[in-house]
């Protein structure tokens, strides 16, 4: 396993993260401290989760992922050899959790605090806002859309209430998800004048089928210190190459949830292809070689790794030990010309 040191902090994360949103839907707790465990043999010592997950989030669901993380710091006592991440849900989408969600104060102090019993731990070494408060182009919206009319938390208000929680101790350092680089400016921009807590990651997706980060993040990323840390590598399996010529996975992501479409185009399906028969031109296994190339990225501090298989684990993790060579980079980028962005 590779280690990276996070910009502006004294973090050191593994260079793959496990990533844990099946945990609580697709996953078992049992299933869960089988990939927990398993992960820590492999050197990964970097867990992230969210208040919101499992995914597709529901409300007889909701914080069962961070439970199970809890369940096993508490019967393995490995808190002190693990970075643990999470999140605070943004606005609009899941008010089950709390009424009238917001990155507000009262929201964020709530969701910390019920984090923190879930995980059965005192502190967070990574908080992120999952999304932003207010209108902006995420979750796969192409274009931006003004809202004359709306509202959202000041972002100075945000970082006055992530502050107070990391001078309480219950948070040591925070990120931002799903967020644009007019957003990133403005976290920065405004801890710099108020003397307040730095962003010091971002959690955005990026792969081969969507490499949107790169127009206007992944610069930002690497000159200003807050990296990438890259959801959805495999663009939910699709990557693997399982859903091509209409092949549906019984248990597959995609099979299962027909709401996560966001992969599945005509865009996709094609790009898709060109990526499978390269790798296989190579002898390499098609979602190694898309883990390998986010790994291999210089604005990159992790890549988020999710399996519901012990099978799929393994497979991935062991991308940590491949480079790829000049030529099949070269190959991916001719695609990449072909296909750009087929599934922002």
């Amino acid at each position: 396993m590779r280690y990276h040191k996070i910009p502006h902090s004294d973090l050191s994360i593994s260079s793959l993260c496990l990533g844990t949103m099946t945990w609580g839907k697709q996953n078992s707790e049992h299933e869960a401290h089988q990939q927990l465990d398993y992960a820590l043999t492999r050197g990964i010592n970097f867990i992230d989760t969210a208040e919101m997950y499992p995914v597709p989030p529901e409300s007889d669901t909701q914080g069962l992922t961070e439970t199970y993380i809890g369940n096993w710091l508490k019967k393995t006592n490995q808190r002190e050899k693990i970075v643990l991440a999470s999140k605070v849900a943004g606005p609009f989408r899941t008010n089950y959790i709390r009424e009238n969600m917001r990155l507000d104060r009262r929201n964020i102090r709530e969701a910390v605090h019920a984090s923190l019993e879930r995980l059965q731990t005192d502190y967070l070494d990574l908080y992120q806002l999952h999304w932003p408060d207010r209108s902006a182009n995420f979750f796969g919206q192409l274009g931006f859309e003004a809202n004359p009319n709306e509202y959202g938390t000041p972002i100075v208000e945000t970082l006055q209430a992530l502050s107070e929680l990391v001078k309480e101790g219950k948070i040591r350092y925070i990120g931002v998800s799903n967020e644009t680089a007019w957003g990133v400016s403005q976290y920065l921009r405004l801890a710099e004048k108020h003397d307040l807590p730095r962003m010091v990651t971002i959690q955005n997706p990026y792969n081969l089928l969507n490499r949107s980060f790169e127009t206007g993040l992944a610069e930002f990323a690497y000159r200003e210190g807050v990296e990438l840390l890259a959801y959805s590598p495999l663009a939910f399996g699709m990557l693997s190459g399982k859903y091509l010529n209409n092949q549906w996975p019984k248990n597959g992501r995609l099979t299962l949830f027909k709401r996560f479409s966001r992969y599945l185009s005509e865009q996709g399906y094609a790009a898709t292809q060109a990526y499978v028969d390269l790798a296989q031109s190579h002898h390499l296994d098609p979602a190694q070689m898309a883990l390998a190339y986010v790994n291999s990225r210089p604005f990159l501090a992790s890549s988020i790794i999710g399996a519901t298989s012990m099978e799929q684990l393994i497979s991935n993790i062991d991308s940590i030990d491949l480079e790829l060579s000049g030529e099949v980079i070269s190959q991916i980028e001719s695609i990449h010309q072909r296909y750009t962005y087929p599934c922002p």
